[in-house]
């Protein structure tokens, strides 16, 4: 089963920037649609982004305009650049593999972002 292993969150200011890494384990990752997720404590976990194995992709409402997501299948390697982070984007965050519209095999033990002045 291909292991994800999420880094680079932190403690930044309210419009400040952050890019997180989703390293995998395997080249398979290529073939994968995947999602960056985050969850507050006492909430769902939310799919934030999503990239399609040729590069489409799709955001969340609430980080349209400030969140991109890319990949570098060679890497094996998936990112998310945050830019113009709210406080409201605090939460941890997670990457997973996406299938038929649900995330699909274990969860890492994802990256903390806290966004305070």
């Amino acid at each position: 089963q291909v292991q994800f292993v999420e880094s680079g969150g932190g403690l930044v200011q309210p419009g400040g920037s952050l890019r997180l890494s989703c390293a995998a384990s395997a080249s398979i990752f290529r073939l994968y649609t995947m999602g960056w997720y985050r969850q507050v404590p006492g909430k769902q976990r939310e799919l934030v982004a999503r990239i399609t194995p040729d590069g489409s992709t799709n955001f969340a409402d609430s980080v349209k305009g400030r969140f991109t997501i890319s990949r570098d299948n060679v890497k094996n390697t998936m990112y998310l650049q945050m830019n113009s982070l709210k406080p409201e984007d605090t939460a941890i965050y997670y990457c997973n593999r996406i299938s038929w519209g649900q995330p699909f095999g274990s969860w890492g033990q994802g990256t903390q972002v806290t966004v305070s002045s």
